[in-house]
């Protein structure tokens, strides 16, 4: 079979039928028009999806529940295992991510708020998809933020695996504990890089009173995170507070600045910090003002919109819409405002194996969209 043709009828394969025609939306982009469709609804607040390799969707919602969504919009029952969270305010069960040897191993990687004593804080659990699909095996947490904080703000958090196989976890700064994000001795804050067995890689940076598991600093609530398909760079999309909503590319041992600089407000209107810059702290590749508050990011790499590759799209919960990002290097080149009128808060956007885009709505009666041309 010539390599065009496989290529369609692999897309073939994995575009399952879709439910909903009654759910579809139209919208003008410089690619041409797109068309949005429910693929499962019924989510309650839902917060990460990950594909698994027969193109069914792991969903966790926020509540605590992990679910298999089909693409017939079919739900499975809450998957048993996963972890008891502290779902209130924006805690819960967080982001899922497949290990890089899922068709091996079957590992399957969870964030949450975890209930502790004198609070809670991010952890990371992994356990094994049981053969039938119906829970985890073998769960056991990796990772914890540490100190606890008795607070439902700020928890990050994405996972995204390098190319070594090591696990970046972005932790938030907690609200209340904001200046903390500059001591390097707590997790509060931070990008951290961990083994995916638990433990600190060895080429970790390890800077003198640095926790050893700390990629960066200086972070306030990082909510998009994605690697680069060419560089293999991570890119993050992180909170600011009013105004001041930044795209970085977290390097090891530096210090992106928060709450020192900032290019936002607090909600107060009050001043943060010292300014927009200082030296030895790194400034964003872009940031938003007024705020969109991102949250989840992935790079097109597909060929449904070749115009489009390299793109980073991140999606806004205030905004409403998800943007798409150009980039060339390390610079972001461009901006094009997407979906403006969809009404949902996107919580998440994914590349499915299909080279469409699926994308989360944060909501009581949450969904899982995808976007693809109208024609």
């Amino acid at each position: 079979m010539h390599r065009p043709v496989l290529a369609l009828a692999l897309a073939a394969a994995l575009s399952l039928p879709f439910p909903s025609a009654r759910a579809q939306q139209r919208f003008p982009s410089s690619a041409g028009e797109l068309l949005v469709e429910t693929v499962a609804g019924g989510l309650e607040h839902p917060w990460g999806l990950a594909f698994l390799p027969d193109g069914r969707m792991l969903v966790t919602e926020r509540p605590g529940r992990l679910r298999i969504a089909s693409g017939d919009g079919t739900l499975s029952r809450p998957l048993t295992g996963v972890p008891n969270v502290a779902g209130r305010g924006q805690g819960g069960l967080l982001d899922v991510a497949l290990d890089p040897k899922f068709a091996e191993n079957r590992l399957i990687y969870l964030s949450f708020s975890e209930p502790r004593v004198g609070g809670n804080g991010t952890s990371v659990a992994r356990g094994r998809l049981n053969a039938n699909g119906t829970g985890l095996e073998n769960v056991a947490v990796i990772f914890r933020q540490m100190p606890a904080i008795n607070s439902t703000l700020h928890f990050g958090s994405r996972l995204v695996f390098d190319r070594t196989g090591a696990l970046f976890v972005t932790v938030g700064d907690r609200y209340s504990e904001r200046d903390q994000a500059q001591n390097p001795g707590n997790h509060l804050g931070k990008i951290i890089r961990i083994r995916p067995e638990g433990g600190t890689p060895a080429d970790n940076p390890k800077k003198p009173g640095w926790q050893p598991e700390i990629w960066s600093i200086g972070h306030r609530n990082v909510q998009g995170a994605a690697l680069h398909p060419d560089t293999g760079q991570l890119w993050t999309a992180e909170h600011g507070a009013r105004g001041g909503d930044e795209v970085n590319t977290p390097k090891a041992g530096l210090n992106y600045g928060w709450p020192v600089i900032t290019y936002g407000v607090d909600y107060s209107g009050a001043k943060i910090g010292e300014g927009t810059a200082k030296s030895g702290m790194e400034q964003p590749l872009f940031y938003w003002d007024p705020s969109i508050a991102p949250s989840g990011a992935t790079f097109y790499t597909g060929s449904i919109w070749p115009a489009w590759r390299n793109s980073l799209f991140v999606g806004a919960l205030a905004g409403q819409m998800l943007i798409r990002l150009s980039t060339s290097g390390e610079t972001v080149s461009g901006e094009e405002r997407l979906l403006t009128t969809l009404g949902e808060r996107i919580r998440d956007v994914r590349q499915g194996p299909d080279g469409y885009l699926y994308l989360l709505s944060d909501d009581a009666k949450g969904k899982v969209l995808r976007l693809r041309p109208a024609r």
